[in-house]
């Protein structure tokens, strides 16, 4: 197992962490203003996939299970 950095671990201000929280604003934003089929399930797509990239990056860098990129 990898040993643990906190050093590497992103802060809640890190511009990776914070575009994946605004991705995450615009499609509830959209869901509440209406928006339906295929651009709110865009959006949610695009929220979904950047706190997947924010989670995979924050276990690596804490020595946890990271899947292997292909």
């Amino acid at each position: 197992m990898k040993r643990k950095n906190l050093s590497d671990v992103l802060m809640p201000d890190d511009q990776m962490y914070v575009e994946a929280v605004n991705a995450l604003r615009r499609y509830h934003e959209a869901e509440a203003a209406g928006i339906k089929g295929a651009e709110l399930e865009r959006l949610r797509k695009i929220a979904e996939s950047q706190f997947q990239a924010v989670t995979d990056y924050q276990l690596g860098a804490l020595g946890g299970f990271t899947p292997s990129r292909h």
